[in-house]
């Protein structure tokens, strides 16, 4: 199987082969004066991505960036090793995502409560600091030029509060990260990504509306390029609807996050055989964002919800009516 792909002109994909697996996630090359990185894959995935980058023609010295929509280890745990070897990249991350980048402690250790300690250092390694220094924050519109090409960032959250997408002037593929879900290309089946702590319903489909107004190209950290737009993104923001919907009926019962997680398999399960026809395989997606994750990172947008909503009406003044009896 090919470890690198294109995808668009001049951009190139590299399968990070995280936890040893193909077609999982993937990096993207942008080729320029300046060549820059899209993503990173996890700690477990630098040899690998750093083979890509080999393969391309990137030496030690040649990369100028390394982008990162979020900040999920997935996506950037292995982004301090490869600045490490590729010491003249700038590292491009959301403002609010920064600071957990010089310093990860907090970062691990909520990724360890999420998926358990050691789940979480078999799927990502290890996760170095980056130098303060080496580091720039992004914020919605800014523009990273590579001299003689330029990307510009727009503020996606909604599968995380400190998620961007990076639209690429040239061809108008969007880097999307996770705000669509994950979508495994050989059999096509896309599912939700809602993982705690800040998954927000309504933000996450303002965020892939917006997306599909400026890409000609999606290209997906889970996993590689779309073409279909419009369909995607439109199944995308009906899966996010569906499961935020299935966890709120649940809630008028408990919250028992095991009797959650097993309707949301049953429904993943009956989405997998309509889009793909084949028995599901929930190990690859489990991988990614297990069914327990994303409704654990339901109930706490509910609960979240409920509480905003309940102090919201805390805070509404009772209108007296001047000619009421007192």
């Amino acid at each position: 199987m090919d470890q690198t792909f294109p995808v668009a002109g001049g951009i190139t994909g590299i399968d990070t082969r995280m936890v040893g697996r193909y077609l999982v996630t993937s990096a993207y090359l942008v080729e320029a004066d300046e060549p820059a990185l899209v993503e990173t894959g996890p700690g477990t995935s630098a040899d690998a991505v750093t083979a890509g980058l080999v393969s391309l023609g990137i030496a030690s010295g040649d990369l100028a960036h390394i982008i990162l929509t979020h900040i999920h280890l997935d996506h950037a745990g292995g982004a301090g090793e490869i600045a490490r070897r590729y010491p003249a990249a700038t590292v491009w991350v959301s403002e609010r995502g920064a600071p957990h980048l010089a310093d990860p402690t907090r970062l691990v250790a909520s990724t360890e409560r999420t998926y358990g300690v050691e789940r979480a250092r078999a799927f990502f390694g290890p996760v170095e600091p980056i130098a303060p220094q080496r580091l720039r924050s992004l914020m919605d519109g800014d523009v990273i030029s590579l001299a003689g090409r330029r990307l510009t960032a727009m503020y996606t959250p909604g599968h995380a509060s400190h998620h961007v997408a990076i639209h690429d002037q040239a061809t108008g593929a969007v880097f999307a990260g996770d705000a669509l879900g994950v979508h495994l290309p050989d059999v096509k089946v896309l599912r939700p990504a809602t993982p705690p702590p800040d998954f927000d319903e309504d933000l996450a489909c303002e965020s892939i509306d917006r997306i599909r107004q400026h890409a000609d190209v999606l290209l997906l950290s889970h996993f590689g390029p779309v073409a279909e737009v419009d369909g995607l993104c439109e199944l995308a923001t009906a899966r996010i609807r569906a499961w935020t919907g299935e966890v709120r009926r649940a809630l008028e019962v408990d919250d028992d996050v095991d009797r959650i997680t097993a309707l949301l398999e049953r429904r993943g399960a009956k989405e997998y055989r309509e889009d793909s026809g084949e028995k599901i395989d929930m190990e690859r997606y489990d991988v990614l964002s297990s069914v327990r994750m994303n409704a654990m990172g339901l109930i706490r947008y509910w609960k979240r919800r409920a509480e905003r909503d309940a102090a919201a009406l805390e805070e509404i003044p009772i209108a007296i009516d001047p000619q009421a009896p007192s």
